[in-house]
């Protein structure tokens, strides 16, 4: 039995995407998966350093990784319609922003990429703090930031919170990219792997995402213990948003998407260059 690490965030969409792997539900001939829930910015980071045999990565940070992982066919997350958003105690626009203090679940992050995208500004002309996803919320009620830059479920809970959407960048982003979804994260295997390694394996949690596809109600409701401050309907909405055909397979509209994203961020000089998407076929 061989033993592979697996990394995704504690958020309930990747917990829908492996429920199946999780609870034994999918065969896994030879192989064992130790699943290890970290915040995308430690599982970024991770990746940097080749750490994990599979893991959740930003697309972000796919272009410092490329040259250890190679992407999976599945595993998308894609803001179609919608994504990352910037939300505050009163609605500021983008000059406003630009000038605020804001609070933003890692620099590695896709949605990092997507702020200095839409502002046009590289990081160090902005002020700025890391704060773990799921503490940003609390960061704009201490007065830490002005503005927070807000993944996962706090896209729907906001509000909640007495806050104000700013701006949706999965919406801009669409709207200036012929209605393209906003690639946000994939999963991604080592290249120490053997190629035909890479393939079984892929085959295997593309496995586990179509059977809780094909499984929702039980899926959600594993997927729910990760769900903060979200009852079933709820969490079952948001995984519907990262967990759907796209997740099966990114098609050529999703890699065109992943080429403009990160051709953008080379022509603000955020990344020094964009490499060739390898994918396992």
């Amino acid at each position: 039995m061989q033993t592979l690490t697996l990394g995704h965030s504690p958020d309930p969409d990747d917990a829908f995407m492996f429920y199946g792997l999780a609870k034994g539900l999918i065969p896994t001939p030879g192989l064992h998966f130790e699943h290890i829930l970290q915040d995308i910015q430690t599982l970024n980071e991770r990746a940097t350093r080749g750490e994990l045999d599979i893991s959740a990565v930003s697309i972000h940070a796919y272009a410092h990784v490329s040259a250890q992982y190679a992407l999976l066919p599945s595993g998308a997350s894609m803001g179609d319609g919608y994504g990352p958003m910037l939300v505050a105690r009163r609605r500021m626009d983008r000059d406003a922003v630009a000038r605020a203090r804001i609070a933003v679940p890692g620099t590695l992050t896709s949605a990092f990429l997507a702020l200095q995208l839409w502002l046009g500004r590289k990081a160090d002309t902005l002020d700025f703090v890391v704060v773990p996803f799921d503490q940003i919320f609390a960061a704009i009620q201490r007065g830490d930031a002005d503005v927070g830059l807000i993944i996962h479920e706090g896209q729907l809970t906001y509000r909640n919170e007495g806050l104000e959407l700013c701006e949706d960048l999965g919406v801009w982003w669409g709207s200036e990219n012929d209605g393209l979804p906003l690639p946000l994260g994939g999963n991604v295997i080592h290249k120490r792997h053997a190629p035909q390694f890479r393939k079984q394996v892929s085959d295997i949690l593309t496995a586990s995402i179509r059977f809780s596809l094909e499984h929702r109600a039980e899926a959600v409701a594993h997927a729910q213990q990760w769900a903060r401050d979200m009852g079933t309907e709820l969490a079952d909405r948001f995984v519907g948003m990262y967990v759907n055909h796209w997740t099966l397979d990114y098609g050529e509209r999703g890699r065109e998407s992943i080429r403009r994203f990160l051709a953008r961020g080379v022509a603000l000089g955020v990344l020094p260059t964009a490499p060739p998407l390898e994918f396992v076929e």
